[in-house]
């Protein structure tokens, strides 16, 4: 076996090409080819090829700065108040939020690159003689920064092993490039390997995936005034529905167990990012996920600095689970969706008080004595944030209500925790075949799949939810406040409200935007390393 480093070496000539603009070393793999090098890795080199594509999953994905603050930041899920010197970083946060972010925003610039860092060493990977199960996986992993790409930012750079490497990667948008994912992801389902676990690209992971490019292409093709084709829709379904019926998913009766240390073992998980306790490795790291949200005194008797004191959601989103601001829910309360929180927590409430969810109210430590700020106030969350998203005076450490939905693993705080990363998740199956049931007329068939998910949340059953209101994007009898109760801060929020035809719409903090923020700018480096790139309209 070759050791990494030499694989390294012979691979980076390859990434470098992939990478670079139209001007080229007409040498620069005069010394050793493709095919030679290819030869030189075999199976085993190029798995390790493959696995550092792997690992390209986990800083645009982990990371609070990333995928998760494109896709929330910009939402009603989401939001980070300046509070006093802290999260201000020149309003890099509140402008996505209120929509008026330009083409020079940094977070904007770092997922294009992070997105195409994956985009790139996975077709490494189809360079160096791949087995048909590892080009399958690399075409899965390709296929999931393309279509974030393609989500994002309207349009992705290609390049195949073997095109022209002295010109520029073409440039896929709209139609042929969403068809396009679709094509690859089809070739490399029934290569991948059916025992493949969680943390591989998978069958199910690459049917989801397919799901959610069928059921998200009308709005890639135009999302001012998205459609949705019967085709499509009951691609969605057959896909779906061989999900459903394989009977390898269902629900866990805690809400929260998708989301501790020991989350590896869930049986919703489809496809998850592997992290493991104690473990110090250079990428993205989970702790973020509530580290950027809590208190600094959440965990003080053990950890002085608990948490960054900066994410927070809008009332109205919070809302529309049809509570209006209790903290600590009692075993009486069986009709009150678990997925708000609020409960005793194995794991997380004897160990620091953290009772996992949305946080409102006055916060207690596992002797159930009142935690106070740095300024010796209570520590008492309230729904109220400044209109400008600006606090100052004594609310800086306790406006907004936060939300933990990966429970702190209290054994490695700090870090490096061993909480998974979910990617995809079996309800947000449910909920996509749902959808297109509703958008093929069958509302019967929908209600069944959500009365069910709803019924294992411990939320009533309803005799009827449409699919949105557009007059009101908090409504909670909708379709889409459903998906926002699931899945909210997985990463999906923005994408939903495109599809819903409801993005552009006010909400807390945010008045009604321009259509031009549908799809980010393309960063202005990126236009100058490809000139087949061109900017989105009105940036």
């Amino acid at each position: 076996m070759i050791p990494y480093n030499k694989i390294i070496k012979l691979a980076l000539p390859f990434v470098v090409i992939l990478a670079s603009c139209s001007k080229l070393d007409e040498k620069l793999n005069s010394t050793l080819t493709n095919e030679q090098a290819a030869s030189a890795l075999g199976d085993a080199g190029t798995g390790l090829l493959l696995n550092a594509a792997y690992a390209d999953l986990a800083v645009p994905f982990h990371n609070q700065d990333q995928v998760f603050s494109l896709e929330e930041n910009t939402t009603d899920e989401s939001l980070v108040p300046t509070r006093g010197g802290d999260w201000d970083d020149n309003g890099v946060w509140r402008v996505l939020h209120a929509h008026t972010w330009d083409a020079n925003h940094g977070q904007i610039l770092s997922v294009f690159n992070n997105l195409n860092k994956l985009n790139f060493d996975a077709t490494n990977v189809l360079a160096f003689k791949p087995t048909p199960a590892q080009e399958a996986e690399a075409k899965f992993l390709r296929a999931v920064s393309l279509y974030y790409l393609l989500d994002l930012y309207g349009q992705y750079p290609f390049r195949n092993p073997g095109d022209n490497l002295l010109l520029a990667p073409v440039v896929k948008s709209g139609a042929e490039a969403v068809d396009f994912i679709i094509s690859e992801l089809n070739a490399a389902l029934p290569n991948l390997n059916a025992s493949n676990s969680k943390f591989q690209a998978n069958q199910d992971a690459a049917r989801v995936l397919l799901m959610k490019c069928y059921l998200q292409k009308g709005a890639f093709i135009n999302r001012a005034a998205p459609t949705f084709a019967a085709a499509d829709m009951q691609q969605v379904i057959t896909l779906g529905n061989t999900i459903i019926n394989s009977n390898k998913y269902s629900y866990n009766t805690n809400y929260f167990d998708n989301f501790n240390v020991n989350n590896g073992n869930s049986s919703e998980g489809i496809f998850a990012y592997q992290n493991t306790s104690g473990v110090n490795v250079n990428h993205g790291s989970i702790e973020s996920r509530w580290n950027m949200t809590l208190h600094y005194n959440s965990y003080t008797p053990n950890n002085p600095n608990a948490g960054w004191n900066g994410f927070s959601t809008i009332s109205d989103f919070y809302s529309s689970f049809g509570v209006s601001a209790p903290t600590n829910f009692t075993p009486a309360d069986t009709l009150l969706d678990k997925r708000i929180g609020g409960r005793y927590y194995q794991g997380a409430t004897n160990v620091s008080g953290l009772r996992p969810g949305f946080l409102v109210g006055q916060q207690f430590n596992e002797a159930g004595v009142a935690i106070k700020d740095r300024k010796g106030a209570p520590l008492a969350y309230t729904p109220q944030i400044a209109n400008n998203m600006i606090e100052l005076g004594t609310n800086l450490e306790v406006t907004g209500i936060r939300v933990v939905k990966y429970v702190p693993d209290y054994a490695n705080y700090g870090g490096p925790a061993g909480n998974d990363l979910m990617l995809f998740r079996y309800p947000d199956v449910v909920l996509m075949v749902a959808e297109a049931k509703m958008r093929t007329n069958d509302a019967a068939g929908a209600l069944l799949l959500v009365n069910a998910l709803r019924q294992a949340r411990g939320a009533a059953p309803v005799a009827a939810m449409p699919l949105v209101n557009l007059n009101n994007v908090e409504d909670p009898a909708t379709l889409l406040a459903e998906r926002g109760r699931e899945l909210y801060w997985e990463s999906h929020r923005r994408t939903d409200l495109i599809r819903f035809g409801v993005y552009l719409k006010p909400w807390q903090y945010k008045t009604s935007t321009n259509a031009k923020n549908l799809v980010f700018p393309i960063p202005s480096q990126a236009l100058a390393a490809n000139p087949n790139l061109k900017q989105n309209l009105g940036y």
